[in-house]
């Protein structure tokens, strides 16, 4: 597998990472065929170390440093809150123009953590197909940003807000799910880590990325009619 490159100096590199890909070895995740962190090391021909994570089924921005004492300083940035990540995201029903979810989330160990997303609504589409009770379907295309790094924030902080993110298996719905897989022929989970803002932790220089839409997300883009943005 070959990574689309972002940005890549002596000091950083950043892919667009595809959906289905995990990040690295970890007991939460089980085993996989693919690990992101030793393709990109065949890839460039040297070791890289991973600064964050993203989900397997999230697609999108993912830092790596190519030294220790870059990877201790990116660490550093992410911990303190100096990183600005922004996702797109495709979720049911109509989201408020901008929202605020604050809700404590508990993690594999069973510890409560304060957890904070802001987001807000890009545009939204209703749909002349049937569900439920309903004669139309709602779907909300948002950008969401996470102050907080929790294990599937996102995710769960939509859920609670009763959007669900489309795609996502265990938090999502899964009469949408099923709806989308029937009529769409896609299961893919519609998040994506979409742009990145930081100082480089070397030179201090502000670095701005952004990750173009896999496939079947623009796919879901175009189908549900959501137009550019």
């Amino acid at each position: 597998m070959i990574f689309e490159i972002l940005f890549r100096d002596e000091n950083l590199v950043v892919i667009n990472k595809p959906h289905g890909v995990v990040v690295h070895r970890s007991s939460y995740v089980g085993e996989a065929d693919i690990y992101a962190v030793q393709e990109l090391r065949k890839q460039l021909g040297q070791y890289v170390y991973p600064c964050h994570r993203i989900d397997r089924k999230t697609s999108g921005i993912l830092v790596f440093t190519l030294n220790q004492e870059s990877a201790r300083r990116m660490q550093e940035l992410f911990a303190g809150n100096f990183i600005k990540k922004n996702y797109l995201a495709i979720v049911r029903g109509y989201t408020d123009d901008l929202g605020v979810i604050d809700y404590t989330l508990i993690n594999e160990k069973g510890k409560s953590q304060e957890a904070l997303t802001n987001y807000k609504t890009i545009k939204r589409v209703e749909l002349d197909i049937p569900f439920g009770k309903f004669k139309t379907s709602r779907y909300s295309l948002v950008e969401v940003e996470p102050q907080t790094g929790r294990m599937h924030q996102i995710r769960k902080h939509l859920a609670h807000i009763h959007h669900p993110i489309i795609g996502d298996r265990p938090h999502g719905c899964n009469k949408q799910n099923r709806l989308f897989k029937e009529l769409f022929q896609m299961d893919t989970m519609m998040l994506h880590a979409h742009q990145i803002l930081f100082s480089h932790p070397e030179s201090g220089k502000e670095i701005k990325l952004k990750a173009s839409l896999h496939a079947e997300f623009q796919r879901m883009i175009d189908t549900l009619q959501f137009g550019s943005f």
